[in-house]
């Protein structure tokens, strides 16, 4: 079958990650090597990049920046958060789409990101089909939330979770330095799916890490909570470490966050509460309870960022992810995501690349699995260590210059036409 001859454009939505850029790297290097596609475009913030007709000329790069992108944390090209709106309803940004995509002979689409990011590529794939456009549009998956269905882990969430239980273990050991009572409450990222928390079971696996973690998929119940700290609070001695999540919530569907403020009632543009504040609303219960200081640390930026402490593992995944996904799309195969599959080899981690239809991720949660969190609801289980201890092996950090990280620095040339 002949292969389709045009340009690509490819695209970067939603939070950064320390490896987005990797799947950057992974697909604008092999795109390169195309002969079928002729001009390899990146998108100046993802979707709103190419609705204001605004994207780089990505051969005109220098290859060894486009190399350094593998270990530069953020989004490189740029992000967004943009909801279209179904084609049925307002097709005003799809038929500027296909403006464009006409005028540039756009034949392929990627576009990086979550679930959000999936349901933009599904409808403009499905609008592309029905207008009899021929362009092939390929996911990119990423996020450090490792919410996305259909896929066994997700492109960021190794290195983010590598970052966490960490961080987490280093915290541990400074909050135990002083002969006084000390509470640290500790606050991650994680809306309605715990793998993020869940990664500081992996300090307390290694013995430093917290007596209790808090995931979404578990209602949050104060009472209980307050009985479950004392008593640890009391075995260690006067020291206790918590982990939550920013989206845990009540058994009324109330978050936590909001005991504190009215922070969560605010909603982006795909309707999602403005988290945060939850470590600090916890670490003010407990005060109160516990009558000795207590300090709420929010890892915030920084569990998304931190190429300096990546996995190896995450990066080199990530980096062939976005190759795989133009190998697949110059064959033919449109209208799909890459994907993780997990297999061993002689009893080793290895991983597998598949394709999952856009419409099975678009808008779908993954969620830890109620077997992997202990039955009171307070920690996770070996299994859930099976599972994240693999994803997290190896060193990864960008080249150092003078003491400090060498990231990539792009020309960003315009694209004309």
């Amino acid at each position: 079958m002949a292969k389709l001859v045009g340009n690509l454009i490819f695209g970067q939505s939603g939070g950064p990650t320390s490896v987005i850029n990797a799947s950057a790297a992974g697909v604008i290097t092999e795109a390169l090597k195309m002969d079928c596609i002729p001009k390899v475009y990146g998108a100046a913030n993802g979707i709103r990049g190419i609705l204001d007709e605004k994207f780089y000329d990505m051969g005109a790069e220098d290859p060894a920046e486009l190399e350094l992108l593998k270990t530069t944390p953020s989004s490189a090209l740029g992000s967004v958060r943009y909801k279209l709106a179904a084609a049925e309803k307002d097709p005003t940004d799809y038929r500027r789409l296909l403006e464009v995509f006409r005028k540039y002979d756009i034949r392929y689409f990627f576009y990086n990101g979550g679930n959000d990011s999936m349901d933009t590529c599904n409808k403009i794939s499905k609008f592309m089909q029905q207008s009899g456009y021929e362009c092939i549009v390929m996911g990119v998956p990423k996020t450090i939330d490792n919410d996305l269905s259909s896929t066994d882990h997700c492109p960021g969430y190794g290195s983010a979770a590598k970052y966490v239980a960490t961080a987490t273990m280093e915290v541990f050991l400074d909050a135990r330095v002083y002969d006084t009572p000390m509470v640290c409450v500790l606050e991650v990222m994680g809306r309605n799916a715990g793998w993020l928390t869940a990664a500081t079971a992996l300090a307390a696996y290694k013995g430093f890490g917290p007596d209790l973690i808090y995931l979404p998929e578990v209602a949050f119940d104060k009472d209980a909570f307050l009985i479950a700290a004392k008593k640890a609070f009391a075995e260690n001695n006067g020291k206790l470490m918590v982990a939550v999540s920013e989206g845990i919530k009540d058994k009324t569907g109330r978050y936590i966050s909001e005991y504190g403020s009215d922070l969560a009632s605010e909603k982006d543009s795909f309707g999602h509460a403005q988290l945060g504040g939850t470590g600090s609303v916890v670490a003010d219960m407990l005060k109160k309870e516990l009558k000795c200081k207590a300090r709420a640390i929010e890892f915030s930026l920084l569990q998304r960022c931190a190429a300096h402490c990546g996995s190896k593992t995450d990066v080199d995944e990530t980096f062939t992810a976005g190759q795989k996904a133009v190998q697949y799309a110059v064959e033919g195969v449109t209208d799909h995501m890459v994907a993780y599959e997990r297999t061993f080899v002689s009893g080793k981690y290895v991983t597998g690349y598949k394709l999952v239809n856009l419409s099975e991720v678009a808008n779908t949660e993954k969620t830890i699995p109620a077997a992997w969190i202990t039955p009171e609801g307070t920690g996770l289980t070996k299994d859930f260590i099976d599972y994240a201890l693999p994803l997290i092996e190896g060193e990864s950090r960008p080249p150092i210059v003078d003491g400090l990280p060498r990231f990539a620095k792009l020309k960003k040339v315009l694209a004309t036409k």
